[in-house]
C-alpha cells in the first residue's frame, strides 16, 4: 500500500512539473511559418543579405496574432537557452513589428525621432509590460554571456547578420547559433573577409560595437577562428594582421 502511494505520488509530481513547464513555453509555430513564407535570399548594394517582404508581412493575420499571444503571455524561464531563444525570437519579432507600423521608411532608425531613437522606444509587450529594443538587446539578452545572440537578433538593416528563416528553439539552440555565425562569417559582403597579400582582417562592426562580449569568450580573434579553418584561423589570431571594419549598411533588409 505504502509503495502504491508512493508510486502515485511521483506520478502527480512528474506531471505537475511537467504542465508546468508547458504553461511555461511559449509557441512561436506561427512565427516559424511566417519566417518561411516571408524571407528569402537576395541582394542590395552589393550586399547579400536574407531579405524580409516587410509589405506581405503586413498583411499575414498571423503576425497579429502572434503579437496578440505575446501581450498576454506570462515568462517564467529556468535555464539560458529558455531565455535566448524567447528573446531572441520576440526582438526579430518586434524589430519587425516597428517597420510594419512605420510603412515605407527606407531604414528602421527612420522610425524614431530627433528626441527618441527607434531602439529606446515601446516596440512591444510581454504579459503586460512593454519593452525597446534596447531593453531586449542589453538589459535581457547581452547579460546572459553568450556573444552568439548577436548572429541571432536582426536589426532590420542590410547589414545585421541574416534573419533566420526559421524560429529559434531551446532544444536546438547551439546548432541554430552556430549556423548563423557560420553564414554570417561566410559572407565576404557583410560579415568577415581577409586580404592576405595586405595582411588586412575585414569585420562587420558588430565586433567593435560589442568587442566586451566577444573579451569575455577569449576575444574577436579566437572567437572568429573557431569557426574558421586552422589555416584561416592562424591568419586571424596573427596580431601582426591588422583589423580593419566595413561600412555598416542600415537601409531596410527588405526583399525589395
Amino acid at each position: 500500500m505504502a509503495l502504491t502511494r508512493f508510486i502515485i505520488l511521483s506520478l502527480v509530481a512528474v506531471l505537475t512539473f511537467t504542465g508546468a513547464a508547458s504553461a511555461r513555453a511559449f509557441d512561436f509555430s506561427l512565427w516559424d511559418d511566417i519566417l518561411k513564407d516571408h524571407v528569402s535570399q537576395t541582394s542590395k548594394d552589393g550586399v547579400e543579405l536574407a531579405g524580409f517582404d516587410y509589405d506581405a508581412l503586413s498583411g499575414d493575420k498571423r503576425f497579429n496574432q502572434i503579437v496578440s499571444k505575446l501581450h498576454d503571455y506570462q515568462p517564467a524561464f529556468t535555464n539560458v537557452k529558455e531565455n535566448i531563444s524567447f528573446w531572441s525570437n520576440v526582438y526579430n519579432i518586434f524589430a519587425a513589428k516597428m517597420v510594419i507600423a512605420n510603412r515605407g521608411v527606407k531604414s528602421i532608425r527612420d522610425a524614431g525621432s530627433f528626441f527618441s531613437s527607434v531602439w529606446v522606444k515601446d516596440a512591444g509587450a510581454i504579459g503586460g509590460k512593454t519593452y525597446s529594443l534596447d531593453d531586449i538587446e542589453h538589459k535581457i539578452l547581452r547579460p546572459l554571456g553568450d556573444p552568439r545572440i548577436h548572429a541571432a537578433i536582426v536589426c532590420a538593416s542590410v547589414s545585421c547578420p541574416d534573419i533566420r528563416r526559421e524560429a529559434y528553439d531551446q532544444e536546438r539552440l547551439d546548432i541554430q547559433l552556430d549556423q548563423q555565425w557560420r553564414g554570417f562569417l561566410d559572407n565576404r559582403s557583410k560579415g568577415f573577409r581577409i586580404d592576405r597579400k595586405n595582411k588586412k582582417i575585414y569585420l562587420s562592426k558588430i565586433f567593435k560595437w560589442f568587442h566586451e562580449d566577444f573579451d569575455a569568450k577569449g576575444g574577436v580573434r579566437t572567437f572568429i577562428a573557431s569557426y574558421k579553418s586552422p589555416d584561416t584561423g592562424a591568419f586571424i589570431k596573427n596580431k601582426e594582421n591588422e583589423i580593419l571594419y566595413m561600412d555598416y549598411n542600415w537601409a531596410l533588409n527588405s526583399v525589395k
